[in-house]
């Protein structure tokens, strides 16, 4: 079991490497997935700041943002890696803004508004990272993706062979994990 799963692993981030586009199209989609649901939760926070009779128009803007940015990475998953940089960045800083905004705003009544604050400060110094280094961003990630596939494919492999080569001398079957 190491061995296949080492070897799927190898073959996929040497796929990833030879076309990075796809994998960039399958990085797209699961952004998109990922800015739809914190849209929706973008809207439940504002269903319950209207419950508790907070404002709500933060998190509704937060909730429109994430929902228009996941329908858009779903209706165009062939946009280009500088286009998919820059639709990160503008939703990261934005949902930074409102996250520090929020903050300010639940000072008076949260004791660890901290948090979302240092968060949202966070989101913006992100944003603004990969909007200034737009050709790196979404290349280097799938890189980055293939080059740990390969690794960790190459690891699982060894210890496979390690440990079928114990078997084979010591003829025993229990030292064969299924991992």
């Amino acid at each position: 079991m190491l061995g296949i799963r080492g070897a799927l692993a190898v073959l996929f981030g040497v796929l990833a490497f030879a076309w990075p586009e796809i994998t960039l199209v399958v990085l797209v989609l699961l952004f998109g997935a990922y800015a739809l649901a914190d849209g929706v939760f973008a809207f439940v926070g504002a269903y319950w700041a209207a419950e508790n009779h907070r404002s709500v128009w933060p998190f509704l803007l937060e909730g429109v943002l994430g929902v228009v940015t996941g329908a858009a990475a779903f209706l165009w998953p062939n946009i280009t890696a500088v286009v998919l940089v820059y639709l990160i960045a503008g939703w990261a800083i934005l949902t930074g803004a409102l996250e520090l905004y929020a903050a300010i705003q639940l000072r008076k009544q949260l004791a660890d508004e901290l948090w979302l604050g240092a968060s949202g400060l966070l989101s913006v110094v992100f944003g603004v990272l990969i909007a200034i280094m737009p050709g790196a961003g979404a290349l280097a990630v799938v890189w980055l993706i293939a080059a740990y596939a390969v690794l960790f494919g190459g690891s699982l492999l060894a210890l496979a062979w390690r440990l079928r080569s114990d078997r084979s001398t010591t003829g025993d079957e229990r030292t064969s994990p299924t991992v």
